[in-house]
Formats: structure tokens, sequence, C-alpha cells
């Protein structure tokens, strides 16, 4: 049995800053959410066209991120 991967959205304006990400943690900011993961998770980032992207993580895992992060 495979694990369920979560998909989190992400939306850049045109000079790179991120507007919006999903799952974020109510605390964190979206830059700092998105600094947060690409550190932690980066290789599971994928970027797509028109100033978007999506990191596809474990649901476990992406538990465990948010509440050690939430946590700091």
């Amino acid at each position: 049995m495979s694990a369920v991967n979560v998909l989190i959205h992400v939306r850049f304006s045109p000079s790179g800053e991120v507007t919006d990400i999903g799952s974020r943690p109510a605390t964190v900011a979206s830059q700092q959410w998105f600094d947060y993961l690409s550190g932690k998770a980066g290789e599971s980032y994928q970027p797509l066209s028109g100033g978007r992207g999506v990191f596809r993580i474990p649901s476990g895992e992406l538990e465990s991120l948010s509440a050690a992060l939430a946590g700091a």
C-alpha cells in the first residue's frame, strides 16, 4: 500500500514572492512556509507554468513538517 500524497499548490507574484500556498499553518507567513518546505522537502517540488508550482508530500510527512514549524 502506497502513501497518499498531498498536493500543496503555490502561486508566485511576478517578482518571485509567494502570494499563496496551501496547507499553511495559521501562524506562518506564506513565504516562510514555502522556504521551510523547500529546505525540508525540496525534492518533492514541481514548478509549473504561469507562476505556479506544487509540492507532492506524503500526508504523514506533511503533518510532522507542519507541527515542527508551528512549534518552533
